[in-house]
């Protein structure tokens, strides 16, 4: 949470709300690779595991079943995060034309009526309400337009 200073170096609001989209894209992309990685990060250690095993004391075949088994997991819970996305996707367009009420980026609650929602890539749904964009999880009340 930012507090207002005074002094020379302070431009108000729009500094704030700059800072706090810098940080809010800043967590985007550390848990976007947090993802990514767990997931190479296995199949390198698997890998090196089997590389590097002593040749005349090899690794327990159960052992590298259960890995095996860990790894599918991994895998299917990936596919079931990406049908979820999709699921976020549809939810998000069934709200276009519908008012939605949102916090915004300095904490304070605004209205107005969704006219597009988008997903770019592995991010949250954006829904574009007026000149705005917001951000689905920022959405807290849903409403019929008249």
């Amino acid at each position: 949470m930012t507090s207002p200073t005074s002094g020379i170096g302070n431009t108000g609001a729009s500094s704030d709300a700059a800072q706090a989209a810098a940080r809010a894209e800043a967590a985007k992309q550390a848990t976007k690779s947090k993802d990514l990685g767990d997931k190479d990060t296995f199949l390198k250690l698997l890998v090196a595991q089997l590389k590097y095993q002593d040749p005349s004391n090899p690794a327990d075949s159960t052992q590298f079943l259960a890995q095996t088994a860990q790894f599918t997991q991994v895998e299917k819970l990936e596919d079931m995060l990406s049908m979820m996305r999709g699921q976020r996707m549809v939810s998000a367009s069934s709200l276009v034309g519908k008012t939605v009420t949102y916090q915004d980026s300095l904490g304070q609650y605004q209205t107005g009526v969704v006219s597009a929602a988008k997903l770019n890539g592995d991010s949250e749904p954006t829904l574009t309400v007026g000149n705005t964009d917001v951000e689905l999880s920022k959405v807290t009340e849903i409403q019929q337009t008249a």
